[in-house]
């Protein structure tokens, strides 16, 4: 099979043979392949060349989702099927990104938990589900999540509250305050214990009456 011609378009090249257009390439692996009018080609080599293109457009998509921030596998796995990767381009795709370290479920388990408890603390247990729902393994959530303290965080969570349940009475900042709580994940007895801290922090009294 002969190379009749080869036109151009954004960076990439429609190869035609024998008249016909058979296959789309990067203009760069065109390029570093010879891939030129008048060339000789097998289908062997025309197939090889389409997995070799395969496989770079994978990696530069995988790179520049990258480039916007940290992935699990899974996401990246995900992100890429969407893009009609066939499952052997992604696999390969994965396994070189992991060579080169640019992904790391252990890492990015770790850096996620820190980022998430600096914004948004909640308790251990809820963030660890988070993270096995961004794919991440059971047992790597739970380490990149183990120096968590519920108590701590839980305070961390109430403490950007409080001014907005000032002059409330016992009863309602109890209620609102435990709620709130209950949403990031934490324990009644975690709650409970926070919210008393809190309202004693307040200036609130132990028999109920209301914060000044």
């Amino acid at each position: 099979m002969i190379v009749t011609d080869i036109k151009r378009k954004r960076g990439r090249v429609n190869v035609f043979i024998d008249g016909e257009p058979v296959l789309e390439l990067s203009a760069k692996l065109a390029a570093e392949r010879g891939i030129r009018p008048g060339r000789t080609v097998t289908e062997e080599e025309l197939a090889e060349l389409a997995d070799a293109d395969a496989r770079r457009r994978a990696m530069d998509a995988a790179v520049r989702l990258l480039s916007y921030g940290p992935r699990s596998v899974h996401e990246l796995r995900d992100r890429l099927k969407r893009k009609s990767f066939e499952p052997e381009i992604i696999a390969a795709t994965i396994d070189r990104l992991k060579e080169l370290s640019y992904v790391d479920d252990e890492a990015f388990a770790r850096s996620w938990a820190e980022s998430r408890q600096s914004s948004r603390p909640r308790s251990a247990r809820l963030l660890a589900s988070e993270l096995r729902l961004k794919g991440i393994a059971p047992q790597v959530a739970n380490e990149a999540t183990s120096a968590i303290s519920d108590e701590e965080a839980a305070y961390e969570a109430a403490s950007g509250r409080l001014r907005s349940l000032r002059g409330l009475q016992y009863k309602t900042f109890r209620e609102r305050l435990g709620r709130f709580l209950s949403s990031r994940g934490f324990d009644y007895g975690v709650a409970r214990e926070t919210v008393d801290r809190c309202w004693e922090e307040l200036g609130g009294g132990p028999d109920g009456t209301s914060i000044d």
